[in-house]
């Protein structure tokens, strides 16, 4: 039997537009409510008004600089829908770009709210700018009394077959040593996948394929007997 998926249901336009007007009628029926039941003079009603002002207008002071910003993100476009971009401890796709907010969905799924004023005073990396391909690198460890050269090679190979790369741009694997209580050699293979939406899918395969390999060929990993 065929499982069936929840539908959740959004309100509508009209539901939320009902929902503000019942808001304002609220707020409109207790200030009549109390001027009516109380004599207040003009001075005072005018002294009311302008507190009342005075505090719409700080609470709207984060949403103008949240639309200003949208603006300017529109015009700059330091990133797009469909870009993955990181920010803060976010890391995912975005989904849309309004005049208030960006939506990212990240890795796990999850949808992330950002206020656009936010990105004016805080950096934002885009990985792929608009383009379907994107630089990914993953990176492997083994011990520095290994094969190097071997290494290199498995996580070379490893690469040029994996369905998930795009062999059109220049790819690499950078080899670096890291000193510590084990001495480790670090390699990260840098390559382009196909689509953004293949990240997930060419770190997992070429990870279980190189590891595969660094098994059948006997190259240990840090704190593993040589």
């Amino acid at each position: 039997m065929a499982h069936l998926r929840p539908h959740r249901r959004h309100p509508g336009p009209g539901r939320r537009v009902a929902t503000l007007l019942r808001f304002f009628l609220y707020i409109g029926g207790i200030a009549i409510a109390i001027g009516a039941s109380i004599n207040l003079s003009r001075e005072v009603i005018l002294a009311l008004t302008g507190t009342v002002a005075v505090t719409i207008g700080f609470a709207l002071k984060d949403l103008a600089a949240s639309v200003l910003a949208g603006v300017t993100l529109i015009v700059d476009r330091p990133f797009q829908v469909g870009d993955r971009v990181k920010f803060d401890a976010f890391y995912g796709e975005v989904t849309s770009m309004g005049l208030r907010s960006v939506r990212i969905i990240t890795l796990d799924n999850h949808v992330v709210t950002i206020p656009n004023n936010k990105f004016l005073t805080e950096a934002v990396a885009s990985a792929n700018h608009g383009r379907l391909d994107m630089l990914i690198p993953v990176e492997f460890f083994i011990s520095s009394a290994q094969d190097i050269a071997i290494a290199r090679r498995i996580v070379e190979e490893c690469i040029t077959s994996n369905r998930y790369v795009f062999l059109g741009r220049p790819w690499c694997v950078v080899t670096s040593q890291i000193l510590s209580e084990v001495a480790t050699v670090r390699l990260v293979a840098k390559a382009y996948v196909l689509d953004v939406k293949y990240e997930a899918e060419y770190a997992t395969t070429l990870t279980e394929r190189v590891l595969a390999a660094f098994r059948e060929k006997h190259i240990a990993l840090p704190g593993e007997p040589g």
